[in-house]
């Protein structure tokens, strides 16, 4: 346990954040000074950051003064440490930014770790040189911002500029003032795998009541289809859960009512997941192409059996390259698979087994994941059963996956990161020359509205004209996680969506 004694409510997400990323195993609460006592409040800490299982106390105390901000680690690891700095509190982005280097500047010296994307704990660093690239600034002078305003490292600065030129170029084809995208949820899964945090349940539980969740979904579908007939519809995405847990009548079912119901003819990309091998038949995938599908995804997370049956994929490696040998004999011309680093008894080897098999594939895209540990995933409720397997994702996991996707020709083209990212790495998508997935880069820019359909889907209206900050206003509503809920309570989802949409 770290815990953190602060003196005023102020920038609390971003103290947070960024000590959770120096010591990603450790619990880190936050107190406030008439909570904590004057003394603030020492607890056991076990210092994973010096790789060594060990008692400790570890207190950090951030002081608010008028003008200058003080932090005092006196049990850091080389003794005790306090940085005091001048702040002008008239400008709260200047005082988070500085607060923030001088508390990583202090873990970076007291830990001997840095990270490699600096102080940057939001999950999409490339809004940043997307916004300078607007204001028609030199990639020179983004550099240097992002380098000295957050201390990210080189590689990781370039990264995050050639995935933002590359996002403009692609977005400079969608009208955000008139069009919109639609997400549409299927929450079933052959099995939930280790790590998954999303709303799935498992089809076995539902497979009796699956007609009666898609005829909820289409009265969403149908609601919406006459709240935006006037407007473009851009993109398509079915996701999940795993869509392709429908039977073939289901999911041709679902993607006519789709195409019947909206207006296709500006629809850059219909998606659809996929996803796990072991849903996937070729009657499945001749449903898709025969309703014009444009990309979908077959995703191994990785290609070592071992791993698989770890994490609880019910599919073998063999499953994987027949399915997407099968969807290739079938025309399906752009398929992305994903991958994740970091997990359970993965090795560098390992990753470079995956991507030799990938090679030989040849996939349109390939988005490589690393491992983040939701609360709800039972890898984290059930962590002391997994505590002792190794989980390891480093600068060095991803250079080799950058590495082969080059070779295969594939370019990255978008990025964003989460919280509890193994190794604080990021999670980036590679695509082909013409081949890369426009809903991705829509839903994490926050250009557009992107209106979700089905359990626990999260419609978000974004306003075309931005904020003198650049920035856009954004509002969202949720629908009920619970199949039956969803089912019982579809015309409460639907009205959610009109009071979001009635002005």
């Amino acid at each position: 346990m770290i815990t953190v004694t602060l003196n005023r409510t102020e920038f609390e997400y971003d103290i947070h954040s960024l000590i959770k990323a120096f010591f990603p195993k450790e619990d880190v609460e936050l107190y406030y000074t008439k909570e904590a006592g004057a003394e603030g409040k020492n607890v056991a800490c076990t210092n994973h950051s010096a790789g060594q299982e060990k008692e400790n106390t570890s207190h950090f105390v951030i002081d608010y003064a008028d003008d200058t901000i003080s932090i005092a680690w006196d049990d850091a690891p080389e003794g005790p440490a306090l940085r005091t700095f001048a702040v002008d509190f008239s400008d709260r982005i200047a005082v988070k930014n500085a607060l923030k280097e001088h508390l990583y500047r202090l873990l970076e010296e007291e830990t001997g770790h840095s990270l490699p994307w600096g102080t940057l704990t939001g999950i999409r660093p490339t809004k940043i040189p997307m916004k300078l690239l607007s204001e028609g600034k030199s990639r020179e002078e983004i550099v240097n911002y992002m380098k000295h305003t957050y201390l990210a490292s080189d590689k990781k600065t370039n990264l995050a500029i050639d995935i933002a030129e590359r996002e403009r170029a692609l977005l400079s084809k969608i009208d955000y003032k008139n069009g919109y995208s639609i997400y549409i949820g299927i929450p079933f899964c052959p099995s939930t795998c280790l790590y998954c945090s999303f709303t799935s349940y498992p089809l076995a539980s539902w497979k009796n009541r699956v007609d009666a969740y898609l005829d909820a979904l289409e009265k969403e579908i149908d609601y919406v289809a006459a709240k935006f007939y006037h407007r473009k519809l851009n993109s398509v995405y079915i996701g999940g859960g795993t869509p392709t847990t429908l039977e073939p009548y289901q999911l041709d079912r679902l993607i006519r009512k789709v195409r019947c119901s909206f207006d296709l003819g500006e629809c850059v990309e219909f998606t659809v997941e996929a996803g796990r091998p072991d849903s996937i038949t070729e009657e499945k995938l001749t449903v898709l192409r025969n309703n014009g599908i444009s990309r979908i995804s077959i995703n191994p997370q990785t290609m070592k059996q071992q791993t698989l049956d770890i994490i609880g994929r019910h599919h073998t490696v063999e499953q994987t390259i027949e399915s997407f040998q099968l969807a290739r004999k079938l025309g399906f011309d752009n398929i992305n698979m994903d991958l994740i680093m970091g997990l359970p008894e993965e090795n560098i080897a390992d990753v470079r087994h995956t991507m030799e098999v990938l090679q030989e594939l040849d996939p349109d895209n390939i988005t490589i994941h690393s491992l983040a540990i939701k609360r709800a995933a039972r890898l984290n409720i059930y962590k002391e059963r997994y505590e002792q397997m190794q989980m390891i994702n480093t600068q060095e996991h991803m250079d080799v996956c950058a590495d082969y996707c080059c070779k295969m020709g594939l370019f990255p083209y978008y990025l964003y990161r989460q919280k509890g990212m193994a190794g604080n790495m990021e999670n980036v998508g590679y695509a082909k020359k013409g081949k890369a997935g426009v809903y991705n880069i829509l839903i994490m820019e926050e250009k557009q509205t992107i209106v979700a359909c089905g359990a626990g889907s999260s419609t978000k209206r974004v306003w075309a004209e931005p904020n003198p900050d650049g920035t856009h206003r954004i509002e969202r509503c949720e629908n009920v996680k619970d199949v039956g809920q969803y089912i019982d309570r579809i015309d409460e989802m639907i009205e959610r969506k009109r009071r979001l949409f009635e002005d």
